[in-house]
C-alpha cells in the first residue's frame, strides 16, 4: 500500500475513535448508551439505519455477486428496496410511538415484554437469546469483510487482519455506545454513498462509456446481461424475499425507536430510501463493470479468480485512483463494515445488559454499573464473532444471508402483528418467534426442490401462521393492553 493511502486510512480511523471519545462524555445512563436518549434527528437516523443495514455486504458481497452473476443481482436489490420502503412507511412511526407508550421500552425484547404485559420474563429472555445467536453470525460476517479489506490492502495474513479490524470497531463502540454508533454511521453512510457513486462512474469511463461496457460484457457472456438468465421461480422468490428481513432486524428498527419525534420519520424515509436505491445501483454496477474490465487482463489471469470476487471493489480502488483517493475509498469499505458491526455489538450488548443482567439478576443495579456491563457485553459478543470468523473460507454473503433470514423470520411477523393486530397475545408472539427461528435453522440444512427457496420465506410464513393460530386459541388480551394499543393511533409523540 502507498504511504499516502495508509495516511488517509489512519486519519479516518483516528476520526472514528475521536467520535467515540466525544460520545463517551455524553453517555451517562443506560438509555443514553443503548438508545441515545431518543434524540436522533431524521437525517442521522436515516443514514445510520442505512449504513448499519448495508455493511460490508454492500461494498464486498453485492459487487462480488454481480461480478459472478451479472444483472441477475438486481433481484436482491429490488427486494431490499421494497422491504426497506415498507418498513419506513408502516413500521417506523408506529414503533416509535408504541415503544415510548409501552413503558418507554429501549430494546426489542423490552418492547415485546411491555407490549404484552408479560410478567414471566419468558418473552424477553427468548427474544434476547435469539438476538445473541443470530448477531454472532451477523457480526462475524462483518469481521470477515474487515479481514478481507486489511488482507488485500496491507498484505497481512487473514488472522492478523481479522484482529486489527476487530480492535478498532470494538474500541469506539465500547466507549461511546449508541451516540457514537449513530454519528459514526452518519458520516460512514455519506462516505459509502460517495464511494459507490465514484467507483462505477470512473470504471465505466475507463471502459469507454456505458454502451461499450455492456457490449464487452455481452461478448464475454451474453447471459450476464439478462436479469432472467438461468433464473427459476424459486430463484427469483429467494432473491426478492430478502426484503422480508427488514421488519425483524433489531439494529435497524432500534433507529426508529431512537428518533426524537415521529414527525421526523417522513424526512428520514425520503433521505434513507434515496441513499439506499443509489447505493445499491452503484454496488451492482461496480461488479458488472468488473466483468468487462478484468477480462482485459487476458485469459487465465483473472485477478478475481479462486474465490476473490468479493474484492472487486477493493481492486478497482487500487487500480483506478491515485493513492490519496484510494485511501478514501478503502476507508469507505471499512466504514461499511464498522457501521454494521458497531450496531450489532450494541444491540447484543443491550440484550445482555437490559434483558438478562438487569431484568433477572440485578434489578436495582445503578446506571453506571449497567453501562459498564453493556461495555463488557460488547467485548464478549465480539470475541464470539471473531471465533466464528476465523475460517478464511467464509464468505460475507453466506454469513449475512443466514443471519438476515434468522432475524427476519423470528422477529418480522412478531413486530408487524404486535403493532397492527390488537388480538395478538403473548403466547402468539412467543410461538411465532420460536417457529420462525427454528424453521430457518432446519430449512437451511435441507436442499433440493422446494428446499432451495431462501429460508426466510418459510420461516416468515410459518412464524406468521403460528402467531395467528395461537393468538386465536389463546384468551383475548386484557382491556388494559387493548386500550394501550388504541392509544398509539392518537399519540402525538
Amino acid at each position: 500500500m502507498q504511504p499516502a493511502t495508509l495516511v488517509t486510512f489512519i486519519v479516518y480511523l483516528i476520526g472514528m475513535l475521536a467520535v467515540g471519545l466525544v460520545a463517551y462524555r455524553l453517555t451517562s445512563n443506560l438509555s443514553d448508551y443503548v438508545l441515545g436518549g431518543r434524540r436522533l434527528g431524521g437525517g442521522v437516523a436515516a443514514l445510520s439505519a442505512g449504513a448499519s443495514d448495508m455493511s460490508s455486504w454492500l461494498l464486498l458481497g453485492l459487487p462480488g455477486y454481480a461480478y459472478v452473476a451479472g444483472m441477475e443481482a438486481i433481484w436482491i436489490s429490488v427486494g431490499l428496496a421494497v422491504g426497506a420502503y415498507l418498513n419506513w412507511q408502516f413500521v417506523a412511526t408506529r414503533l416509535r410511538k408504541y415503544t415510548e407508550i409501552a413503558g418507554d421500552s429501549i430494546t426489542v425484547p423490552d418492547f415485546l415484554e411491555n407490549r404484552f404485559h408479560d410478567k414471566s420474563k419468558v418473552l424477553r429472555v427468548i427474544s434476547a437469546f435469539v438476538i445473541l445467536i443470530f448477531f454472532a453470525f451477523y457480526t462475524s460476517s462483518g469481521l470477515v469483510g474487515g479481514a478481507l479489506l486489511f488482507e488485500a490492502s496491507f498484505g497481512l495474513s487473514y488472522t492478523q487482519a481479522l484482529w486489527i479490524g476487530a480492535i478498532v470497531i470494538i474500541s469506539y463502540t465500547f466507549l461511546g455506545g449508541f451516540l457514537a454508533v449513530s454519528w459514526t454511521d452518519f458520516f460512514q453512510g455519506i462516505l459509502m454513498f460517495l464511494a459507490l457513486i465514484i467507483v462505477p462512474i470512473v470504471a465505466i469511463s475507463e471502459m469507454g462509456g456505458w454502451s461499450k461496457t455492456v457490449n464487452a460484457v455481452g461478448n464475454i457472456d451474453s447471459s450476464q446481461l439478462d436479469v432472467f438468465a438461468g433464473m427459476t421461480g424459486i430463484g427469483i422468490i429467494s432473491l426478492a424475499a430478502w426484503g422480508l428481513g427488514y421488519f425483524g432486524q433489531p439494529h435497524i428498527i432500534t433507529r426508529f425507536m431512537a428518533v426524537k419525534s415521529s414527525k421526523e420519520i417522513p424526512k428520514a424515509r425520503l433521505i434513507g430510501m434515496s441513499w439506499m436505491v443509489l447505493a445499491l445501483m452503484g454496488a451492482i454496477f461496480t461488479g458488472f463493470v468488473g466483468i468487462a474490465y478484468f477480462s482485459e487482463f487476458g485469459p487465465g489471469v483473472d485477478p478475481l479468480a479462486d474465490g476473490a470476487h468479493e474484492t472487486v471493489f477493493i481492486l478497482f480502488t487500487q487500480i483506478l485512483f491515485n493513492p490519496w483517493v484510494s485511501g478514501f475509498l478503502l476507508a469507505a469499505i471499512l466504514a461499511a463494515i464498522m457501521s454494521t458491526i458497531d450496531s450489532q455489538l450494541l444491540v447484543s450488548s443491550s440484550a445482555i445488559t437490559e434483558d438478562f443482567y438487569k431484568s433477572i439478576f440485578r434489578k436495582n443495579a445503578s446506571q453506571t454499573e449497567l453501562v459498564w456491563v453493556g461495555r463488557l457485553g460488547v467485548i464478549v459478543i465480539a470475541v464470539i464473532a471473531i471465533i466464528l470468523a476465523y475460517n478464511p473460507e467464509s464468505t460475507v454473503l453466506d454469513l449475512v444471508s443466514y443471519a438476515w433470514a434468522g432475524f427476519g423470520a423470528a422477529f418480522g411477523p412478531v413486530i408487524i402483528l404486535s403493532l397492527f393486530w390488537k388480538r395478538m397475545t403473548r403466547n402468539g408472539a412467543l410461538s411465532g418467534m420460536i417457529v420462525g427461528a427454528v424453521t430457518v435453522f432446519i430449512w437451511s440444512e435441507l436442499s433440493g426442490g422446494l428446499f432451495d427457496v431462501y429460508e426466510i420465506v418459510p420461516g416468515f410464513l410459518f412464524g406468521w401462521i403460528a402467531i395467528m393460530v395461537v393468538s386465536f386459541i389463546d384468551k383475548e388480551p386484557s382491556k388494559e393492553i387493548q386500550e394501550e394499543f388504541d392509544s398509539v393511533k392518537t399519540s402525538k409523540i
